[in-house]
């Protein structure tokens, strides 16, 4: 089965349904041996805005020069 026959009814599922498929997706990935870059039972670290409250300052900096020529 092909990803284009799966999205439309994975499409049409609950929020809750969507959230244990993920779940099981992701535990299958978890077990797969040939899922390469990735290696099973590592951890691997993301980086996330949260709690970077710098980011938040340099973005509304970036904003300014476009709602001043919007104006």
């Amino acid at each position: 089965m092909s990803l284009a026959e799966v999205l439309p009814a994975a499409r049409q599922l609950t929020a809750t349904e969507k959230l244990k498929l993920i779940r099981i997706l992701a535990e299958d990935l978890e077990t797969a041996k040939d899922i390469s870059p990735l290696e099973p039972f590592k951890v691997y670290d993301l980086p996330t805005p949260y709690d970077c409250f710098g980011a938040g300052a340099v973005l509304m900096e970036a904003l300014k020069p476009s709602d001043a020529s919007q104006q």
